[in-house]
């Protein structure tokens, strides 16, 4: 039987601990992982990223130093190259008015901080699905 292809995922956040448990507990479930820091170098990445290059499925703080996830969000959804790429919220805050915001600019879908892995790999597999859906249609 075929292996199920690794799920590129980008994820965005100034907490460099979630970064690692993003980079070694999601490589391990099977996700090739592009770990970002500092929003605005994920901007640039967004803004010049080969589609090739692009993830499946993107992972956003939503607080983060100079560029919130929030307008983050924003500017990839008006890049056409990334406009389909569906983004998980993942944040400390639990209040109706982060999620409402998350929701409202781009986020499929929103888990609060600290989460438990398996409920975040089960968010980013029924992304990716959407993820590679929308890229047939492209």
């Amino acid at each position: 039987m075929a292996e199920e292809p690794r799920i590129k995922v980008a994820a965005v956040d100034d907490d460099e601990t979630i970064l690692e448990v993003y980079e070694t507990g999601l490589a391990s479930a099977g996700c090739e992982v592009r770990a970002f820091s500092e929003p605005k170098k994920a901007r640039e990445f967004f803004a010049s990223a080969k589609p090739e290059d692009l993830p499946e499925v993107i992972l956003m703080d939503i607080m983060m130093p100079g560029v919130d996830g929030i307008s983050l969000m924003g500017d990839i959804r008006n890049r056409d190259a990334a406009a389909h790429i569906p983004i998980i919220a993942v944040s400390g805050l639990n209040d109706a008015a982060t999620l409402n915001d998350a929701l409202l600019f781009g986020a499929m879908d929103y888990l609060v901080k600290p989460f438990d892995l398996d409920t975040l790999m089960a968010k980013i597999k029924k992304a990716a699905e959407l993820s590679r859906k929308r890229a047939q249609k492209q």
